[in-house]
C-alpha cells in the first residue's frame, strides 16, 4: 500500500495544474493569494489518573513564563522549552463522576464508573450509554465497565478533514488494546477504534521491516526537496514548446511559482532514514528488563519503549504522513522500571487497591509524583524531537504543530475534571499564544494557590491518614475551574482548518470555515442521566477562547 503525502495531490492533478494559469478566474484567485504554509498538525499525548496538583501546577497562574516557573514542579524536564508552551488553566473536561449522583441534573455527569464515562466523554463530549444513575452498582457491568459514547470522537472528526486514510494515526504506550474503561478513540458511536503498533506505525512510514511498502516515488522525491513542478516536467516542456503570447507565458511562470510555494514537506533533509535514525524511530524494543514503557530500546542508553512511541510520533509528523497523531498511556498500569511496584491505578487512590477509602498506603504520593516526573519526561522529548526539525524559514514541525499533553482527570483521588491539568507545546502554525500560562476561568475568583489544588491534603509523602475518594476533599474546588474543554477543541479545528456546517459544527465539506461547537453540552452537568435526561442540554458558550489565540 502506497502512502502518498497531502500534498502529493498535486501530482494526481497532473495536467488539469498546468492548465489551471489558462482559467482567467481561477489564476486571479490564486495569484493574488497567500502561499499555503507548512502543513500543521495534531499530537495529543494521554495519560490515565491525574497528577499530584500540588507539585505539578506552576504557581504562576496567569502571564509570561520563565524557566525558573518550573524547577520547583514535577514539569522541570519542559523547562528548556518554556518559551514553546502554553499551559491553558481553568479547564473542565465533560462528564465528571460523582459518588453522589442522584439523577438527572443532581450530579456533575453520569452515574456509571469514575473511569468508563470519563474517557469516554473525554474527546467525544458526549454521554456515553448505556446509563444508569447508582454510582457504586457494579453489578451492572454493561453500564459500569463496557458503557460508551454516542458519538465519534475529536481525533476522527478532524482526522476525516485533514489525513491522507481519513483516520488518525493512534498508538499505544504498551502496544495494548483499550476496553470500555480506557479507551478514548471512536472511529464511530459506541464503536472503539483499535491502536496501531509502534513497528508497523514505522513500516508503513519507510517499509524498512518489510512489512508495508514504502511511500511512493514521487512523495519521496519532493520530501527529499525536489521541487513540484519537477514531478509534472513533461507536461511543462510540452507546455513551453506551444506558441504562447506574452500573457499566458506571465501566467504560467506566476503558477510554477505558487505551486513550488508548496515547497518540500519539511526540508531537504528530512523524511528520510537519516531523520529516522536521529530520532531514534528506527530503533526496536528490547526482550527483557523493566516494563514496556520504561524498558530501553536496542541501541541506545537514552531511550526507552516511550520515546521510541513519540520519535516515530514525530518521524510520522515530520513526513506529513498522517497530521492527527495520539498518544495513549495505558491504564492500570505498573510502573516497575521506575521501582514502583503497585498499580497506577491504585496509588492514584493512595492505596493497595482501586476502592474510595481506606488507609494510606506507604510512599503511594512519592510514587506518584515519580509517575508525573516520567510522564512530564517523556513528553518533553516529543517536544524536544519535534523542535529539532527544521521546517520552512527559521521554523521547525514543532512550531506548526499543536502537541498537548492531557490527563484523564485532575487529582486521581477525587476523580474531579476541574482544573485539567494541559500542557501545550507548538503555536499551530502561529495560531496560539506561546510561553503563556493563561487562566481561562477568572470569574470563578480563584487564587494561584486555591488552583495548584489539594492532591497533598490526604497521605502526605506516606503517612496513614485515611484517603477518602468519595466526598472529595482532594483536587481542587468543584466552584473553580471549570471553563468548558469543548472551547479548546474548537481552538485546535480552526488552527486545523477544519470546516463546519452550517450550526458550527465541525462537517467535512460544509460551508463553514470557522467552527464554534463541539458536543452534547459544554456543561457538564448536562450528562448526567445520559442523554436527553437534561431537557436544555446544549452549548452555551460557542466559540475558541479568544484569550488563546495570538491575534488576540
Amino acid at each position: 500500500m502506497n502512502y502518498p503525502n497531502r500534498r502529493i495531490f498535486l501530482k494526481g492533478l497532473g495536467g488539469a495544474l498546468v492548465a489551471a494559469p489558462f482559467l482567467p478566474s481561477l489564476f486571479e484567485k490564486t495569484a493574488h493569494a497567500a502561499a499555503p504554509g507548512p502543513a500543521k498538525r495534531l499530537i495529543v499525548y494521554f495519560t490515565h489518573y491525574g497528577c499530584v496538583t500540588n507539585q505539578f501546577f506552576p504557581k504562576k497562574l496567569d502571564g509570561d513564563l520563565t524557566e525558573a516557573d518550573f524547577m520547583d514542579t514535577n514539569l522541570k524536564a519542559l523547562a528548556p522549552y518554556y518559551k514553546k508552551l502554553l499551559l491553558p488553566r481553568g479547564i473542565r473536561t465533560m462528564n465528571e463522576w460523582t459518588a453522589n449522583n442522584t439523577g438527572a441534573g443532581k450530579g456533575r455527569g453520569q452515574g456509571n464508573d469514575s473511569h468508563t464515562q470519563i474517557t469516554g466523554s473525554y474527546f467525544t463530549c458526549q454521554p456515553v450509554t448505556p446509563n444508569t444513575n447508582s454510582p457504586f452498582d457494579i453489578q451492572n457491568t454493561a453500564a459500569k465497565f463496557n458503557a460508551k459514547p454516542i458519538g465519534r470522537s475529536l481525533d476522527h472528526i478532524i482526522a476525516e478533514q485533514i489525513s491522507p486514510k481519513g483516520e488518525p494515526l493512534l498508538l499505544h504506550l504498551s502496544s495494548g488494546r483499550d476496553g470500555a474503561q480506557s479507551a478514548i478513540s471512536y472511529s464511530a458511536a459506541e464503536t472503539i477504534f483499535n491502536p496501531v503498533r509502534v513497528t508497523q506505525a514505522y513500516t508503513n512510514l519507510t517499509g524498512l521491516f518489510g512489512g508495508g511498502m514504502p511511500m511512493n516515488q514521487d512523495t519521496w522525491s519532493v520530501v527529499k526537496g525536489k521541487a513540484i513542478t519537477d514531478l509534472v516536467k513533461n507536461d511543462l516542456d510540452w507546455l513551453r514548446r506551444q506558441k504562447l503570447s506574452s500573457a499566458d507565458k506571465l501566467k504560467l511562470a506566476a503558477w510554477m511559482d505558487l505551486l513550488n510555494s508548496l515547497g518540500p514537506v519539511v526540508g531537504s533533509a528530512a523524511c528520510g532514514e537519516a531523520l529516522a535514525g536521529q530520532l531514534g524511530a528506527n530503533k526496536t524494543l528490547g526482550a527483557s528488563g523493566g516494563d514496556a514503557l520504561t524498558r530501553k530500546v536496542s541501541g541506545s542508553m537514552d531511550m526507552d519503549g516511550a520515546d521510541l512511541h513519540m520519535a516515530v510520533a514525530a518521524l510520522t509528523a515530520a513526513c506529513d504522513a498522517n497530521p492527527v497523531i495520539f498518544i495513549k498511556a495505558p491504564n492500570n498500569f505498573t510502573f516497575s522500571g521506575l521501582g514502583v511496584n503497585a498499580d497506577h491505578h491504585n496509588q492514584s487512590h493512595r492505596l493497595d487497591n482501586a476502592g474510595m477509602q481506606g488507609s494510606c498506603v506507604s510512599n503511594a504520593v512519592t510514587n506518584l509524583m515519580k509517575i508525573d516526573e516520567y510522564q512530564a519526561q517523556k513528553f518533553a522529548n516529543l517536544v524536544k524531537y519535534l523542535d529539532g526539525i527544521p521546517e520552512g524559514s527559521g521554523t521547525t514541525v514543532l512550531d506548526n504543530s499543536i502537541a498537548v499533553w492531557m490527563n484523564e482527570m485532575s487529582d486521581g483521588n477525587a476523580h474531579n475534571l476541574n482544573n485539567t491539568p494541559i500542557i501545550q507545546a507548538g503555536s499551530g502554525g502561529g495560531y496560539f499564544k506561546t510561553g503563556k500560562t493563561i487562566m481561562l476561568d477568572k470569574t470563578s475568583g480563584a487564587t494561584a494557590e486555591q488552583m495548584l489544588g489539594r492532591s497533598l491534603s490526604q497521605c502526605y509523602m506516606g503517612n496513614t491518614t485515611m484517603a477518602n475518594g468519595v466526598n472529595q476533599g482532594t483536587g481542587t474546588e468543584a466552584k473553580f475551574a471549570n471553563e468548558p474543554v469543548n472551547k479548546y477543541f474548537v481552538n485546535w479545528m480552526n488552527a486545523l482548518g477544519i470546516k463546519a456546517d452550517a450550526n458550527g459544527f465541525p462537517a467535512k465539506n460544509g460551508p463553514g470555515s470557522q467552527v464554534t461547537h463541539f458536543g452534547y453540552s459544554d456543561k457538564t452537568e448536562d450528562f448526567t442521566g445520559g442523554k436527553g435526561a437534561v431537557a436544555d442540554a446544549k452549548i452555551r458558550s460557542p466559540g475558541p477562547f479568544e484569550a488563546l489565540k495570538a491575534s488576540a
